[in-house]
């Protein structure tokens, strides 16, 4: 995976969240919802922010991709699939 895409990620998460907490301190295996209380709606503006940052269209997810998206690590690796250089 691409460092810069985890920056971005853990950025783009800690900003939905409800509480306060350092991207760098995010675990990137904790289930977003049971771990950090990740709302439906937070989830959508998360990955919604993400793929608009890195350029990869939300589109190329299924509804089962999205899902299955349930840890940072997911995300950052479903991201990775499709993304250039970040900011490109």
């Amino acid at each position: 995976m691409l460092p810069e895409l985890e920056v971005t990620a853990r950025e783009q998460f800690a900003a939905v969240l409800t509480h306060d907490v350092a991207p760098a301190a995010l675990d990137l295996d904790a289930d977003m919802v049971g771990h950090y209380a990740l709302t439906s709606l937070n989830k959508v503006l998360f990955l919604t922010e993400l793929c608009e940052t890195t350029k990869v269209d939300l589109a190329n997810f299924t509804e089962d991709d999205l899902a299955g998206m349930r840890t940072l690590r997911d995300v950052t690796e479903a991201i990775a699939r499709y993304v250039g250089p970040v900011g490109s």
